[in-house]
């Protein structure tokens, strides 16, 4: 069986697949692989058994990433958290396997990395486990009162009631203000943990290209940002991706308050479940946060092709930049960050 590669963001019959098939996620959408392109460089490709002109059964997507620092490799996908193969058949999912180890084994590629929900055949498709991560995903199908009570009761229900009490101000929305006042509490929040920030850009390219499909929520107490979330919306999934907040005011609640709403929101629009994406599995804090919402941890497991030595669980490029970041003044992160990313995908 022949493999066909197409473009994603102009072949129509993608944005076609992923409306019928159940495996497709908001890293899928045309919108999210082309801010991919726009702000990192990557070239978004999908390989398929479908013929051109042709409904398209299945697909792989996965972007060029072509790096002088950390080389050239075919990542599915950069920045997504994951991003399973859109295939009905263990035959279809072979033949694309057989067609990236030719296109890796042909090229100058270092290796191809697969970030699947599920992948139970990864060893009979030549990949070998490169890192495990925690997910969190949290069941919305009761209503909201149900729902409401399966929270923690002191750190979260809690926290909402506050933020209630002190009546924060919530905005939701993508325009450019609410971008620029969630990069602001971003800032914030990457210095705090000693971590390049991402560019502004990536940020403004998701706003103006996934459309109502992303919000930005943000808390604000006496016309102060506090705190600040960015969700994607596919389906029947809400996607929490990024958060930040203002330390300072981590004891009004903001963050929480925020959470409760984006859920509220989603569910009035049919979602049934919230994707709380993944979690090192050395970040038992962050662990701990998203297992109070009501979601228990599984295990998300990224593979590579050629075979690679496990990296164990979780990468470590944050230990290996921490300690030199946090030497780079204030002003001069967010110009890191731009340069730095596009070469972390």
């Amino acid at each position: 069986m022949a493999v066909h590669a197409l473009d994603p963001i102009q072949d129509p019959r993608w944005t076609e697949l992923l409306g019928r098939h159940e495996g497709a996620s908001a890293f899928h959408t045309p919108g999210w692989l082309e801010a991919l392109r726009r702000t990192y460089g990557y070239e978004p490709v999908v390989l398929t058994t479908s013929p051109p002109r042709a409904d398209l059964a299945n697909g792989l997507a996965f972007c060029h990433v072509r790096s002088w620092l950390t080389g050239r490799r075919m990542v599915s996908l950069p920045f997504s958290d994951h991003c399973q193969p859109l295939v009905d058949t263990p035959e279809e999912l072979a033949e694309l396997a057989a067609a990236w180890r030719r296109d890796v084994d042909r090229s100058s590629c270092k290796y191809l990395e697969l970030r699947p929900l599920n992948l139970p055949a990864a060893p009979e498709l030549g990949l070998g486990e490169m890192a495990s991560y925690a997910l969190h995903t949290v069941d919305l199908r009761s209503d909201l009162e149900t729902t409401f009570r399966r929270f923690h009761k002191d750190s979260i229900q809690r926290k909402i009631r506050r933020a209630e009490r002190e009546a924060l101000d919530y905005e939701v929305g993508r325009t450019p203000t609410l971008v620029e006042k969630f990069y602001g509490l971003l800032l914030l929040t990457r210095l705090r943990f000693k971590l390049p920030p991402q560019p502004l850009s990536w940020f403004q390219n998701l706003a103006s290209l996934l459309g109502d499909h992303l919000q930005i929520h943000v808390a604000s107490k006496d016309g102060q940002p506090i705190s600040a979330i960015l969700t994607l919306r596919h389906k029947r999934t809400l996607v929490y991706k990024y958060g930040c907040s203002d330390s300072r005011f981590n004891n009004l609640g903001g963050t929480a308050l925020l959470f409760w709403r984006a859920i509220q929101a989603a569910k009035e629009h049919g979602a049934e479940e919230l994707d709380l994406g993944r979690s090192d599995w050395d970040n038992p804090g962050l662990i701990t946060f998203k297992s109070r919402w009501g979601a228990g941890p599984s295990s998300l497991t990224y593979y590579r092709y050629p075979h690679a030595v496990s990296s164990g669980r979780g990468t470590r490029w944050k230990a290996r930049l921490t300690p030199l970041f946090s030497r780079v003044p204030a002003g001069l992160q967010p110009a890191i960050g731009r340069l730095l990313y596009r070469h972390l995908g």
